[in-house]
């Protein structure tokens, strides 16, 4: 009997101990892949992870949460997947993902995981963020009310842009649209503003062209390329314009003024949609996923700017969208459309004419309008598109070959210069001044009796002579936002002796 009781008391001082050891072998944190194929992996066992979570996987090799099943886990894949392979542990890293911030990013090339690939070495940043972050509320927000000049005269007189605006820039292929975006980039030299270059899916040889042009205007030195290519795979593509978007928050929330430009989501959209038909995503309309729009929406709607609360900084962005034929009421243009403030429609006809920047000003249009310009642009320009209106309209009239009265005559006339006043070469944005003085005079009518094709070595010629005699007018616009009728009449006098001493053959020389 004693024995019995022996063995029942052990038995049970056995079992208090083993209540008492609380600590439990936890499996939720450790998976098995279970399938691996195009840069998708099926994970199973992570029971807790969350969406957007990194995952880590053997030989350095990290992924991101997609997809949430009931029995397993989609997986997006960062960079090659040739080293995983079905059986491999995998496990939570406890954290969403993230990419490092701040000013050491400054004039480095990164990766959609903010790892440098310009051959510069580390980047010794000690700040990082998660790629994905709520937009500011509402009320974090203020209206948006300060120019940010691009250097482009048919924007800042047109559809002014301004900080914390999302203006659309859309086009078909090969219509410069780039091109606006990187001259906008030049043209912040000097302005205190941060620049944020997002490249999609783009060839490597166009983005080495990019980072050249950029160091060559010393654009370099204030701006951040996050480049994924279209040799890298879709996860990569997919991350890239919310890396930068994180790069472009810290120095919001640092009170500064940023410019973001996503090179292009049109093909961010095509990567996204890759990824979930591979994630085994029901495709919705033109085979996209049902939540593209959200995609997009979330995105954009980071770009602001902060109530002086916060700071007053400000994320301006320029997402580029690429139509086909023209088409700017297919899925994705009207998506991206719905979601910015405005759009810069580049019109393949006007580029192939010769007119560039390629800027239809009856399909483009800024919802925050004037209120985006000084004072100086809004009373010089303030007619300008009217005044195209009408000579496209007169000209589409003129074609039947019918006679013309002299009014009619004189819309052409003047529509005609004020077109040709409009364009200008790439690499070349204005100073606020230059501008303003350029619109003026043409809106005026100075220029009507000039031929179109001398304007621009008229123009040229009027801004060395005020640069000589009345270097204070450059001064009062860029400076003080003041054109007063004092300086006005200076420009016009200035004007008027150029027309009437200059010769015909300086006319014809190159000179501009």
């Amino acid at each position: 009997m004693s024995k019995t009781n022996n063995l029942n008391s052990l038995s049970q001082i056995i079992k208090d101990e083993l209540d008492k050891y609380g600590h439990k072998i936890d499996s939720s944190n450790v998976g098995q892949v279970v399938s691996v194929g195009d840069c998708i992996a099926t994970v199973f066992g992570l029971d807790d992870a969350m969406y957007g979570e990194l995952i880590e996987f053997p030989n350095n090799a990290y992924g991101m949460v997609m997809n949430i099943e009931e029995e397993d886990l989609g997986v997006a894949l960062f960079g090659e997947n040739v080293t995983i392979k079905e059986g491999d542990t995998c496990k939570r890293t406890g954290r969403l993902v993230s990419v490092p911030v701040g000013d050491e990013m400054l004039g480095r090339v990164v990766n959609a995981l903010g790892q440098p690939i310009d051959g510069f070495g580390k980047i010794n940043a000690t700040e990082y963020r998660p790629v994905e972050n709520i937009a500011p509320e509402i009320m974090d927000r203020q209206s948006v009310k300060e120019p940010l000049e691009t250097g482009i005269k048919a924007i800042d007189s047109m559809i002014p842009i301004g900080k914390g605006q999302r203006e659309l820039i859309i086009g078909d292929r090969q219509t410069g649209k780039t091109a606006i975006a990187i001259d906008a980039i030049i043209n912040q030299k000097g302005k205190d503003v941060y620049c944020v270059y997002c490249s999609i899916g783009q060839k490597n040889s166009s983005l080495a062209q990019i980072v050249a042009k950029l160091k060559k205007f010393d654009a370099l030195k204030y701006t951040t390329i996050v480049g994924s290519s279209a040799a890298e795979p879709s996860p990569m593509q997919y991350l890239a314009p919310y890396s930068a978007t994180s790069i472009a928050e810290y120095w919001m929330h640092q009170g500064k003024d940023v410019l973001i430009i996503y090179d292009d989501l049109s093909k961010h959209a095509v990567a996204y949609r890759t990824l979930l038909l591979l994630l085994r995503r029901s495709p919705g309309r033109e085979a996209y996923p049902g939540d593209i729009f959200y995609l997009h929406s979330r995105l954009l709607e980071r770009s602001c700017r902060l109530s002086d609360e916060l700071g007053g900084g400000s994320i301006t962005a320029l997402p580029i969208i690429e139509t086909q034929a023209g088409d700017i009421s297919a899925y994705i243009p009207t998506n991206v459309i719905s979601i910015t403030d405005g759009q810069l429609f580049l019109n393949t006809d006007m580029f192939n004419s010769g007119q560039r920047p390629a800027i239809d000003s009856g399909l483009s249009v800024s919802r925050v309008g004037s209120a985006a310009q000084t004072k100086v642009m809004k009373s010089v320009s303030k007619d300008l598109r009217m005044a195209l209106a009408n000579y496209h309209e007169m000209l589409d009239f003129s074609r039947f070959g019918s006679d013309l009265d002299k009014s009619t005559k004189n819309i052409l006339t003047h529509g005609a210069i004020l077109t040709e006043v409009l364009k200008q070469k790439q690499y070349t944005p204005l100073s606020a001044a230059k501008e303003i003085i350029d619109i003026y005079v043409a809106q005026k009518g100075l220029l009507d009796k000039v031929e179109p094709n001398d304007v621009h070595k008229i123009l040229k010629l009027l801004s060395n002579s005020i640069k000589a005699q009345n270097p204070e007018i450059f001064e009062n616009i860029n400076e003080k936002k003041v054109f007063s009728d004092e300086d006005k009449a200076n420009v016009e006098k200035r004007l008027n002796i150029i027309l009437n001493t200059v010769k015909d053959n300086l006319l014809n020389e190159d000179n501009y």
